[in-house]
Protein backbone atom coordinates (compact mmCIF):
# COMPACT_ATOMS: atom_id res chain seq x y z
CA UNK A 1 0.00 0.00 0.00
CA UNK A 2 1.56 3.31 -1.08
CA UNK A 3 2.17 5.89 2.20
CA UNK A 4 -0.46 8.32 0.45
CA UNK A 5 -3.21 5.92 0.44
CA UNK A 6 -2.35 5.08 3.97
CA UNK A 7 -2.14 8.15 5.19
CA UNK A 8 -5.88 8.89 3.72
CA UNK A 9 -6.92 5.72 5.60
CA UNK A 10 -5.22 6.75 8.74
CA UNK A 11 -7.01 10.57 8.44
CA UNK A 12 -10.49 8.77 7.68
CA UNK A 13 -10.29 6.97 10.54
CA UNK A 14 -9.55 9.52 13.09
CA UNK A 15 -12.09 11.45 11.11
CA UNK A 16 -14.75 9.29 11.57
CA UNK A 17 -13.09 8.57 15.71
CA UNK A 18 -13.43 12.44 16.17
CA UNK A 19 -16.84 12.52 14.86
CA UNK A 20 -18.21 9.96 17.32
CA UNK A 21 -16.42 11.43 19.94
CA UNK A 22 -17.24 15.28 19.73
CA UNK A 23 -20.91 14.02 18.04
CA UNK A 24 -19.81 16.66 15.08
CA UNK A 25 -21.51 16.83 11.56
CA UNK A 26 -20.42 17.26 8.32
CA UNK A 27 -18.63 20.46 8.12
CA UNK A 28 -17.10 20.56 11.58
CA UNK A 29 -20.68 21.94 13.20
CA UNK A 30 -21.42 20.21 16.63
CA UNK A 31 -24.72 17.50 15.94
CA UNK A 32 -26.86 18.67 19.01
CA UNK A 33 -28.01 15.30 21.02
CA UNK A 34 -29.43 16.58 23.52
CA UNK A 35 -32.98 15.88 24.24
CA UNK A 36 -35.80 18.42 24.06
CA UNK A 37 -37.10 18.46 27.54
CA UNK A 38 -41.43 19.80 27.59
CA UNK A 39 -42.76 19.19 30.87
CA UNK A 40 -47.28 18.93 30.49
CA UNK A 41 -49.42 19.81 33.68
CA UNK A 42 -52.48 18.03 32.83
CA UNK A 43 -55.60 17.22 34.51
CA UNK A 44 -55.45 13.70 35.27
CA UNK A 45 -57.38 12.99 38.12
CA UNK A 46 -60.44 15.36 39.09
CA UNK A 47 -63.54 17.12 37.57
CA UNK A 48 -61.17 17.41 34.49
CA UNK A 49 -59.65 13.80 33.96
CA UNK A 50 -61.62 13.07 30.95
CA UNK A 51 -60.43 15.41 28.35
CA UNK A 52 -56.66 15.24 31.00
CA UNK A 53 -56.21 11.92 29.52
CA UNK A 54 -57.08 12.42 25.67
CA UNK A 55 -54.26 15.61 25.90
CA UNK A 56 -51.54 13.21 27.90
CA UNK A 57 -52.15 10.55 25.25
CA UNK A 58 -51.84 13.32 22.12
CA UNK A 59 -48.59 13.96 23.23
CA UNK A 60 -47.35 10.71 24.07
CA UNK A 61 -48.34 9.60 20.46
CA UNK A 62 -46.91 12.84 18.69
CA UNK A 63 -43.83 12.72 20.79
CA UNK A 64 -43.14 9.17 19.74
CA UNK A 65 -44.12 10.17 15.83
CA UNK A 66 -41.56 13.09 15.93
CA UNK A 67 -38.63 11.03 17.70
CA UNK A 68 -39.05 8.01 15.20
CA UNK A 69 -39.23 10.70 12.07
CA UNK A 70 -35.76 11.71 12.61
CA UNK A 71 -37.14 15.42 11.50
CA UNK A 72 -35.31 16.32 14.99
CA UNK A 73 -32.02 15.16 13.81
CA UNK A 74 -29.96 13.70 16.99
CA UNK A 75 -32.14 14.81 19.16
CA UNK A 76 -35.28 13.25 20.93
CA UNK A 77 -38.22 14.77 22.65
CA UNK A 78 -38.41 13.97 26.51
CA UNK A 79 -41.79 14.57 27.87
CA UNK A 80 -42.32 14.87 31.53
CA UNK A 81 -45.91 14.47 32.74
CA UNK A 82 -47.24 15.75 35.98
CA UNK A 83 -51.01 15.69 37.24
CA UNK A 84 -52.26 18.78 38.68
CA UNK A 85 -55.61 16.94 40.42
CA UNK A 86 -57.85 19.68 38.35
CA UNK A 87 -56.78 21.96 40.93
CA UNK A 88 -55.05 25.12 40.38
CA UNK A 89 -53.17 25.37 43.16
CA UNK A 90 -51.85 21.87 42.52
CA UNK A 91 -50.75 23.23 39.24
CA UNK A 92 -49.08 25.96 40.17
CA UNK A 93 -46.76 23.54 41.98
CA UNK A 94 -46.13 21.58 38.84
CA UNK A 95 -45.02 25.17 37.09
CA UNK A 96 -42.60 25.82 39.81
CA UNK A 97 -40.79 22.84 39.79
CA UNK A 98 -40.90 22.49 36.23
CA UNK A 99 -39.36 26.10 36.06
CA UNK A 100 -36.76 25.42 38.41
CA UNK A 101 -35.97 22.54 36.20
CA UNK A 102 -33.32 24.06 34.15
CA UNK A 103 -33.36 21.37 31.42
CA UNK A 104 -36.87 22.15 30.63
CA UNK A 105 -37.38 23.57 27.67
CA UNK A 106 -40.82 24.86 27.69
CA UNK A 107 -44.64 23.91 29.51
CA UNK A 108 -47.92 22.90 28.33
CA UNK A 109 -50.70 22.76 30.17
CA UNK A 110 -54.25 21.03 29.78
CA UNK A 111 -57.43 22.42 29.12
CA UNK A 112 -57.96 23.91 33.14
CA UNK A 113 -58.70 28.11 32.55
CA UNK A 114 -58.05 28.37 35.79
CA UNK A 115 -55.08 26.63 36.03
CA UNK A 116 -53.09 28.56 33.34
CA UNK A 117 -54.76 32.04 34.58
CA UNK A 118 -53.57 31.53 38.06
CA UNK A 119 -49.79 30.61 36.96
CA UNK A 120 -49.66 33.23 34.13
CA UNK A 121 -48.03 35.37 36.45
CA UNK A 122 -45.45 32.50 37.82
CA UNK A 123 -44.92 31.31 34.14
CA UNK A 124 -43.56 35.28 33.13
CA UNK A 125 -41.49 35.43 36.38
CA UNK A 126 -39.55 32.19 35.98
CA UNK A 127 -39.47 33.35 31.88
CA UNK A 128 -40.67 29.77 30.57
CA UNK A 129 -42.32 29.50 27.82
CA UNK A 130 -45.84 27.34 28.07
CA UNK A 131 -48.81 26.90 25.83
CA UNK A 132 -51.84 26.47 27.53
CA UNK A 133 -55.06 24.19 26.00
CA UNK A 134 -57.29 25.65 27.52
CA UNK A 135 -59.73 28.20 25.82
CA UNK A 136 -60.08 31.22 28.29
CA UNK A 137 -59.06 34.46 26.54
CA UNK A 138 -57.41 35.55 29.84
CA UNK A 139 -55.19 33.11 29.90
CA UNK A 140 -53.20 35.10 26.78
CA UNK A 141 -54.28 38.54 27.66
CA UNK A 142 -53.32 41.09 28.17
CA UNK A 143 -50.45 39.89 26.40
CA UNK A 144 -48.21 42.80 27.97
CA UNK A 145 -48.29 40.63 31.00
CA UNK A 146 -48.47 37.06 29.45
CA UNK A 147 -44.98 37.35 27.85
CA UNK A 148 -43.82 33.70 28.48
CA UNK A 149 -47.61 32.58 27.87
CA UNK A 150 -49.52 31.31 24.60
CA UNK A 151 -52.63 29.62 23.64
CA UNK A 152 -54.03 26.82 21.55
CA UNK A 153 -57.84 26.11 21.47
CA UNK A 154 -60.69 27.79 19.90
CA UNK A 155 -61.73 31.17 21.14
CA UNK A 156 -65.12 32.15 22.80
CA UNK A 157 -65.38 35.22 19.89
CA UNK A 158 -64.72 33.04 16.90
CA UNK A 159 -67.23 30.55 18.56
CA UNK A 160 -70.13 32.90 19.13
CA UNK A 161 -69.37 34.53 15.45
CA UNK A 162 -69.80 31.05 13.77
CA UNK A 163 -72.49 29.55 16.33
CA UNK A 164 -75.02 32.84 15.87
CA UNK A 165 -74.18 32.64 11.67
CA UNK A 166 -75.35 29.41 11.57
CA UNK A 167 -78.81 30.09 13.54
CA UNK A 168 -79.35 33.40 11.92
CA UNK A 169 -78.55 31.07 8.37
CA UNK A 170 -81.02 28.47 10.10
CA UNK A 171 -83.64 31.61 10.28
CA UNK A 172 -83.72 31.33 14.53
CA UNK A 173 -85.14 33.93 16.14
CA UNK A 174 -85.11 32.68 19.72
CA UNK A 175 -82.53 31.29 21.49
CA UNK A 176 -81.79 30.14 25.23
CA UNK A 177 -77.91 29.20 26.58
CA UNK A 178 -76.65 27.03 28.81
CA UNK A 179 -72.95 28.24 29.86
CA UNK A 180 -70.30 26.78 32.22
CA UNK A 181 -70.42 29.22 35.13
CA UNK A 182 -66.27 29.61 35.41
CA UNK A 183 -64.52 32.41 33.54
CA UNK A 184 -64.82 30.86 30.08
CA UNK A 185 -68.50 30.21 30.33
CA UNK A 186 -69.10 33.73 31.20
CA UNK A 187 -66.86 34.74 28.33
CA UNK A 188 -69.25 32.65 26.01
CA UNK A 189 -72.09 34.53 27.46
CA UNK A 190 -70.62 37.92 26.70
CA UNK A 191 -69.50 36.73 23.03
CA UNK A 192 -73.16 35.04 22.42
CA UNK A 193 -74.53 38.49 23.34
CA UNK A 194 -72.45 40.61 21.46
CA UNK A 195 -72.99 38.69 18.01
CA UNK A 196 -76.67 38.15 18.75
CA UNK A 197 -76.85 41.95 18.99
CA UNK A 198 -75.95 42.33 14.74
CA UNK A 199 -79.47 40.43 14.08
CA UNK A 200 -82.93 39.70 14.68
CA UNK A 201 -82.37 36.72 17.14
CA UNK A 202 -83.01 37.34 20.97
CA UNK A 203 -81.34 35.35 23.52
CA UNK A 204 -84.67 34.22 25.79
CA UNK A 205 -83.02 33.02 28.85
CA UNK A 206 -79.50 31.56 30.08
CA UNK A 207 -78.27 29.56 32.97
CA UNK A 208 -75.31 28.57 34.55
CA UNK A 209 -73.72 25.09 35.24
CA UNK A 210 -70.43 24.74 37.98
CA UNK A 211 -67.68 22.34 36.35
CA UNK A 212 -68.55 19.83 39.24
CA UNK A 213 -72.76 19.47 38.67
CA UNK A 214 -74.17 16.44 37.67
CA UNK A 215 -77.67 17.75 37.23
CA UNK A 216 -78.50 19.95 35.25
CA UNK A 217 -82.56 19.24 35.14
CA UNK A 218 -83.31 22.50 36.91
CA UNK A 219 -81.78 25.06 34.50
CA UNK A 220 -83.09 22.81 30.82
CA UNK A 221 -86.01 23.43 32.36
CA UNK A 222 -85.93 27.25 33.38
CA UNK A 223 -84.61 27.57 29.63
CA UNK A 224 -87.41 25.23 27.96
CA UNK A 225 -90.00 27.73 29.62
CA UNK A 226 -88.96 30.29 27.42
CA UNK A 227 -90.07 28.46 24.60
CA UNK A 228 -86.81 28.84 22.72
CA UNK A 229 -86.42 27.37 18.82
CA UNK A 230 -82.66 26.18 19.86
CA UNK A 231 -80.58 25.85 23.05
CA UNK A 232 -76.95 26.55 22.70
CA UNK A 233 -74.74 24.12 25.44
CA UNK A 234 -71.22 26.14 26.49
CA UNK A 235 -70.37 23.43 28.48
CA UNK A 236 -67.82 20.34 28.93
CA UNK A 237 -68.80 17.78 26.69
CA UNK A 238 -69.83 15.17 29.35
CA UNK A 239 -72.24 18.27 30.71
CA UNK A 240 -72.97 19.18 26.99
CA UNK A 241 -74.24 15.54 26.61
CA UNK A 242 -76.37 15.09 29.74
CA UNK A 243 -78.43 18.97 28.79
CA UNK A 244 -79.03 17.52 25.59
CA UNK A 245 -80.71 14.23 26.85
CA UNK A 246 -82.55 16.28 29.75
CA UNK A 247 -83.69 18.66 27.16
CA UNK A 248 -84.76 15.38 25.18
CA UNK A 249 -86.46 14.07 28.00
CA UNK A 250 -88.23 17.22 29.00
CA UNK A 251 -89.99 17.01 25.27
CA UNK A 252 -87.60 19.64 24.06
CA UNK A 253 -87.98 19.65 20.02
CA UNK A 254 -85.93 22.39 18.56
CA UNK A 255 -82.48 22.92 17.72
CA UNK A 256 -79.50 21.88 19.59
CA UNK A 257 -76.20 24.11 19.40
CA UNK A 258 -72.82 22.84 20.94
CA UNK A 259 -69.78 25.29 21.43
CA UNK A 260 -66.79 24.10 20.33
CA UNK A 261 -65.78 23.73 24.19
CA UNK A 262 -68.81 21.06 24.23
CA UNK A 263 -67.03 18.43 21.89
CA UNK A 264 -65.07 15.69 23.02
CA UNK A 265 -65.38 12.05 21.53
CA UNK A 266 -65.97 11.12 17.76
CA UNK A 267 -68.47 8.49 18.55
CA UNK A 268 -71.74 9.70 20.14
CA UNK A 269 -72.41 6.68 22.13
CA UNK A 270 -75.26 6.77 24.58
CA UNK A 271 -76.40 10.32 23.79
CA UNK A 272 -76.63 9.55 20.16
CA UNK A 273 -80.51 9.43 20.03
CA UNK A 274 -80.98 12.64 22.03
CA UNK A 275 -78.12 14.69 19.90
CA UNK A 276 -79.33 13.32 16.68
CA UNK A 277 -78.72 16.47 14.29
CA UNK A 278 -77.45 18.14 16.58
CA UNK A 279 -74.91 21.16 15.44
CA UNK A 280 -71.27 21.47 16.45
CA UNK A 281 -68.89 24.32 16.11
CA UNK A 282 -64.80 22.67 15.91
CA UNK A 283 -62.45 22.25 13.57
CA UNK A 284 -61.86 19.89 10.92
CA UNK A 285 -59.98 17.49 12.60
CA UNK A 286 -62.59 15.74 14.30
CA UNK A 287 -64.08 14.79 10.88
CA UNK A 288 -61.52 14.56 8.65
CA UNK A 289 -61.91 11.10 7.40
CA UNK A 290 -64.82 12.90 5.82
CA UNK A 291 -62.81 15.49 3.69
CA UNK A 292 -60.74 14.68 0.79
CA UNK A 293 -57.01 15.11 1.05
CA UNK A 294 -56.53 17.67 -1.32
CA UNK A 295 -53.36 19.01 0.47
CA UNK A 296 -50.02 18.28 2.35
CA UNK A 297 -51.57 19.66 5.68
CA UNK A 298 -54.89 17.64 5.12
CA UNK A 299 -53.24 14.55 4.32
CA UNK A 300 -51.56 14.95 7.81
CA UNK A 301 -54.93 15.63 9.97
CA UNK A 302 -56.24 12.33 7.63
CA UNK A 303 -52.79 10.36 9.02
CA UNK A 304 -53.14 11.55 12.17
CA UNK A 305 -56.89 10.80 12.82
CA UNK A 306 -55.74 7.13 11.49
CA UNK A 307 -52.80 6.76 13.94
CA UNK A 308 -54.60 8.00 17.08
CA UNK A 309 -57.87 5.56 16.23
CA UNK A 310 -55.93 2.96 15.53
CA UNK A 311 -53.80 3.56 18.76
CA UNK A 312 -56.43 4.26 21.18
CA UNK A 313 -59.96 3.12 19.70
CA UNK A 314 -61.48 5.95 18.42
CA UNK A 315 -61.12 9.91 18.22
CA UNK A 316 -61.16 12.72 20.60
CA UNK A 317 -61.23 16.21 18.90
CA UNK A 318 -59.31 17.81 21.37
CA UNK A 319 -56.63 15.36 20.82
CA UNK A 320 -54.96 17.81 17.90
CA UNK A 321 -54.40 20.45 19.86
CA UNK A 322 -52.07 18.70 22.11
CA UNK A 323 -50.27 17.08 19.23
CA UNK A 324 -49.51 20.82 17.68
CA UNK A 325 -48.51 21.96 20.88
CA UNK A 326 -45.32 19.77 20.35
CA UNK A 327 -44.74 20.35 16.82
CA UNK A 328 -45.03 24.35 17.77
CA UNK A 329 -42.21 23.64 20.61
CA UNK A 330 -40.08 20.89 18.28
CA UNK A 331 -40.12 23.97 15.36
CA UNK A 332 -39.41 26.98 18.06
CA UNK A 333 -36.58 24.77 18.93
CA UNK A 334 -35.09 24.12 15.63
CA UNK A 335 -35.30 27.79 15.00
CA UNK A 336 -33.89 28.83 18.00
CA UNK A 337 -30.31 27.97 17.52
CA UNK A 338 -27.72 28.42 20.44
CA UNK A 339 -24.94 26.68 22.16
CA UNK A 340 -25.62 22.38 21.78
CA UNK A 341 -26.90 20.94 24.80
CA UNK A 342 -28.11 24.01 26.57
CA UNK A 343 -31.70 25.05 27.28
CA UNK A 344 -32.60 28.70 25.82
CA UNK A 345 -36.14 29.70 27.03
CA UNK A 346 -36.05 33.36 25.64
CA UNK A 347 -34.80 32.48 22.54
CA UNK A 348 -37.55 30.17 22.29
CA UNK A 349 -40.14 32.42 23.56
CA UNK A 350 -39.30 34.97 20.34
CA UNK A 351 -39.95 32.29 18.15
CA UNK A 352 -42.97 30.96 19.43
CA UNK A 353 -44.75 34.43 18.91
CA UNK A 354 -44.23 34.24 15.43
CA UNK A 355 -44.81 30.98 14.61
CA UNK A 356 -46.87 29.60 11.96
CA UNK A 357 -47.89 26.09 11.38
CA UNK A 358 -50.73 24.72 8.99
CA UNK A 359 -51.42 22.38 12.10
CA UNK A 360 -53.36 19.52 12.80
CA UNK A 361 -56.53 21.79 14.29
CA UNK A 362 -55.99 23.97 11.30
CA UNK A 363 -53.99 27.30 10.45
CA UNK A 364 -52.16 28.16 13.80
CA UNK A 365 -50.41 32.76 13.49
CA UNK A 366 -48.87 33.34 16.84
CA UNK A 367 -47.85 37.23 16.68
CA UNK A 368 -46.28 39.73 19.52
CA UNK A 369 -50.08 41.29 19.75
CA UNK A 370 -52.18 37.61 19.75
CA UNK A 371 -50.90 34.56 21.78
CA UNK A 372 -53.90 32.88 21.14
CA UNK A 373 -53.12 31.07 17.44
CA UNK A 374 -55.96 29.30 16.16
CA UNK A 375 -57.47 30.95 13.34
CA UNK A 376 -61.26 31.98 13.24
CA UNK A 377 -60.70 29.99 10.06
CA UNK A 378 -60.17 26.43 11.84
CA UNK A 379 -63.34 26.24 13.14
CA UNK A 380 -66.19 24.81 11.06
CA UNK A 381 -69.92 23.58 11.25
CA UNK A 382 -70.49 19.61 11.87
CA UNK A 383 -73.37 17.86 12.68
CA UNK A 384 -74.46 14.43 14.81
CA UNK A 385 -75.43 12.11 12.26
CA UNK A 386 -75.77 8.49 12.61
CA UNK A 387 -73.97 8.02 16.41
CA UNK A 388 -71.37 10.23 15.00
CA UNK A 389 -70.42 14.11 14.20
CA UNK A 390 -70.14 14.61 10.17
CA UNK A 391 -69.01 17.38 8.16
CA UNK A 392 -72.43 19.50 7.89
CA UNK A 393 -73.36 20.17 4.19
Amino acid sequence: MSPIRSASIAALASAVLATTLTGCGIGGEPQDTSPIVIAADLELSGASAPVGKVYQRALQLKVEQLNASGALGGRKIDLRVKDNRSDAAESLRNINDFSSDSRVSAVIMGGCNECAVGAARTIGEKRIPTIALGSSSAITEPVAERRYVFKLAPNATDSAAALVGELDRRNIRKVALLHSAEGYGQEGLAALRRELSKTPIKLVGNESVRVTDTEVGTQINELIDGKPQALVLWTTPEQAMLAATTARQSKFRGSLFFDATAAGDLFLGPSARSTDEATLIFTQTMVIDDVIATTPAKAARRQWFQDYTARFGGYNGFSSFAADAVQLIADAEQRAGGEPGTVHRDALRDVLETSQLDGLSGPIRMTPDNHSGLMPQALTTLVARGGRWRLAG
